[in-house]
């Protein structure tokens, strides 16, 4: 199938330079697929270990990418020059807690980008750009920014002059033509909500953080949507009544609780309550057993965002899962594959959650 193998060459170094001259050569084509580590171990006569540092070496030498769960491919730019290749990718947050990054929604995205950077040489690192909204010198670095409300738009708009590669998550800037990897917080609402329908509950409360439910942010906002959706969608008229918003900073127990006690309280409570943060249904829950109320026989509760301990909850909580991991692995293969030189494109990706259905949650009880 080739030619013999030096025999002073490393298996790996022949195997590479194999690939490498059916590249230059035009008889494997940019974005072509090459075979998995174990039918080239096959074609070589060699093992896996070594078919996979001849992969690893040419991602290194900008021959070949990889993308998680799909396989390896040649690169468009084949052995690309120095000053284009990307070498690194940043996390970059402004003056973001970082306790807040132990929240799942982080550590699952985090590892999902580191994921994606140690199978293609990249390093991947955090940084806070500060006050001064001073990014990584490296020109050529891939940022995946996290924005917020209070975000400077005029410091994206010369970023991206610049021929800055970015994506943003979490909050996106559509007119700027940005790409942007976000979680699909509308069907996470609608999700969370037709569960509670599907048990027979047509009084469903709702806990959300906000100063007023004109002044939510666009993650609550997006929730709210969705359970709207899915309540017309059944033929449920909405209640604002059912809706009730607590004013924080971060997430806690207490406005979960403070909220829960406030539905609990009206004339003809809700058989089932959607705290959209696993904080906040935790709080419910101890409400709950405050009032002598049994979980979920007396009302249903449901949180948002599958923290660890809401499996530990007692019962365990039944909440969404954002699914971070795979936004965190797309924000980072867009920035690697997507993004081509200086060109910008509008690419977006909403990452769908999934229900992660546990004890909190069952029927209407007559």
């Amino acid at each position: 199938m080739t030619t013999d193998k030096p025999a002073k060459a490393p298996m790996y170094q022949y195997i590479m330079d194999d690939i490498k001259r059916k590249i230059e050569t035009g008889r494997l084509k940019p974005h072509d697929q090459l075979p998995p580590q174990i039918d080239l171990a096959n074609q070589y006569g060699t093992s896996e270990i070594t078919t996979r540092r001849a992969l690893s070496e040419l991602v290194l030498a900008g021959y070949v990418y990889r993308i998680r769960g799909k396989g390896s491919f040649v690169q468009e730019h084949s052995a690309p020059s120095e000053a284009q290749a990307m070498r690194e990718i940043y996390f970059v947050h402004r003056d973001h807690d970082a306790t807040n990054f132990n929240h799942p929604f982080f550590t699952d995205m985090f590892q999902g980008i580191r994921d994606v950077c140690m199978e293609n040489g990249i390093g991947f690192h955090v940084w806070d750009m500060g006050e001064d909204y001073a990014l990584p010198e490296d020109k050529q670095a891939g940022i995946v920014l996290l924005g917020n409300p209070s975000f400077d738009l005029s410091r994206l708009a010369a970023w991206q002059t610049e021929g800055r590669k970015i994506v943003t998550v979490h909050f996106y800037y559509p007119h700027l033509g940005i790409p942007y990897v976000i979680v699909d917080n509308l069907t996470g609402g609608y999700l969370a909500t037709q569960h509670l329908i599907s048990h027979g509950h047509r009084r469903i409360g709702i806990i959300l953080t906000g100063a007023s439910i004109l002044e939510l942010n666009q993650e609550f906002s997006l929730r709210l949507q969705g359970y709207k959706l899915a309540l017309s969608q059944h033929q449920i008229p909405f209640d604002p009544e059912l809706v009730s918003v607590v004013s924080g900073e971060v997430e806690s127990t207490s406005m979960g609780r403070t909220g829960f006690k406030q539905l609990m309280a009206l004339p003809n409570p809700p058989t089932a309550v959607f705290a959209t943060s696993d904080y906040k249904a935790m709080g419910a829950l101890n409400g709950a057993r405050e009032l002598g109320l049994i979980v979920p026989e007396d009302v249903s509760v449901m949180g948002y965002d599958d923290v660890l301990i809401s499996a530990l909850t007692n019962p365990g909580l039944s909440t969404v899962n954002q699914n971070t991991r795979k936004l965190g692995e797309r924000s980072a293969e867009i920035l690697l594959f997507e993004l081509k030189d200086a060109e910008v494109r509008s690419v977006k990706d909403e990452i769908v959650p999934a229900l992660v259905i546990r004890g909190s949650t069952g029927p209407v009880m007559e």
